[in-house]
């Protein structure tokens, strides 16, 4: 029912049953990952009114929700280094053994799926740090932040016009494509770490 992709490996389908509602992906190696994709893989949706939260289990640190999966959102990207605080759960004894280190110093972690109610799953994620209220951006932030964009856009398409043998001039056409291409890579690198990396453009 579920999948498991680590940035830069092999599909995972090796879903480990617990019980009914539980199972777990076991993630060797796990000091090298970053990001994490999790997925229903279509062969069969959830119960209605039912989802799933997504558990990351590191060895002595204990367990950390990380988000949810459900019919109306079938995937979801986690990142892992640099983000991991452990956190109490009331089902962390019900994935598998705590895996130990593996031969050659390197960790295997866990990652646990739980079946329950959609209700209990959206309070569950709600209380993430990550979705928690955040203030209201000012005037002055959104600007700031449209700048960014726009500046983004306008640095990305002069870098094909420009490179197209033709001297670059605000007459210079742009197709939709090229657009599009920005747009679909704009919100993947959005989905995987925020809007960080406008800030590092020059």
């Amino acid at each position: 029912m579920f999948g498991c992709l680590v940035a830069g490996r092999i599909l995972q389908t090796n879903l480990q049953q617990i019980d009914e509602t539980k199972a777990a992906f076991e993630l060797p190696a796990a000091e090298t990952i970053n990001h994490i994709c999790v997925f229903l893989l279509g062969t069969a949706p959830f119960p209605d009114g039912y989802g799933a939260t997504v558990h990351f289990f590191w060895p002595g640190k204990g367990f950390q929700l990380l988000g949810m999966l459900s019919n109306e959102k079938p995937s979801a990207i986690f990142r892992l280094r640099g983000n991991y605080v452990s956190q109490s759960s009331t089902s962390q004894e019900a994935f598998s053994n705590p895996t130990q280190p593996t031969i050659g110093g390197g960790v295997t972690a866990v990652l646990g799926l739980s079946i329950e109610p959609l209700q209990q799953v959206l309070e569950q994620v709600s209380a993430l740090p990550s979705t928690a209220a955040k203030p209201v951006p000012t005037p002055s932030d959104v600007v700031v932040l449209a700048e960014k964009v726009v500046k983004h856009l306008f640095n990305y398409v002069s870098g094909f016009v420009s490179g197209s043998g033709t001297s670059f001039s605000p007459e210079s056409a742009v197709p939709m494509s090229l657009i599009a291409r920005w747009y679909e890579s704009f919100l993947s690198k959005v989905r995987v770490g925020g809007i960080s990396f406008l800030d590092r453009q020059e």
